[in-house]
């Protein structure tokens, strides 16, 4: 593959997933709109949703984030009055994150408009495409995982092709619940 259709599949790729969360953004609203809350902040409502008890190192691993800007995060978020910090009964030194009820039964309400309006049309798709769409998902996720945290990290690929030198994307086994919100599976999974 040349490198322009590398970078022509790269704009379609992000071209593609931003009009799937703008589309799907618009049509079911946000889950606590009172609040007006952060991407970053919902994520990470998503993740304690999927992983009740989660602490915020392993939230900080599945968001691919700083330890320390997860705790401004829920921090935020204790005092919006959404989320529960409370200390690990077995090893004091932890902190569990809960959601509270009400943002618990928002985020669930608010995926649950969501998940039947993209249902909807994925029933409308020919089977083999639903197939090709499934078996993608893995391919994105570790799209995802493999990019570096920070630029001072991102290897400087040359313009003639095949770079050597560039860092390989990770061959592990990546959880749809990371590019998706699926009720099926923990967020943590495969991520001990």
């Amino acid at each position: 593959m040349s490198d322009d259709a590398v970078a022509g599949l790269v704009d379609d790729l992000y071209d593609a997933v931003g009009l799937l969360r703008r589309r799907s953004r618009r049509l079911v609203g946000a889950p606590l709109p009172e609040l007006a809350l952060s991407g970053a902040q919902l994520e990470l409502m998503r993740v304690v949703r999927r992983s009740p008890g989660v602490t915020v190192a392993e939230a900080a691993r599945v968001l691919g984030l700083a330890p320390n800007t997860v705790s401004t995060l829920v921090g935020q978020l204790v005092a919006m009055e959404v989320l529960v910090r409370s200390r690990d009964l077995a090893d004091r030194r932890l902190a569990r994150l809960e959601l509270t009820p009400r943002a618990r039964e928002g985020l669930e309400q608010w995926r649950d408009r969501r998940s039947q309006a993209t249902a909807a049309v994925l029933a409308q798709l020919p089977e083999d495409e639903r197939a090709r769409l499934a078996a993608a998902l893995p391919t994105i996720a570790r799209i995802a995982v493999g990019l570096p945290d920070t630029q001072e990290q991102a290897p400087v690929v040359e313009p003639t092709g095949a770079d050597s030198s560039a860092a390989p994307i990770p061959d592990t086994r990546i959880s749809a619940s990371l590019v998706a919100d699926s009720p099926r599976q923990p967020a943590l999974e495969g991520h001990a």
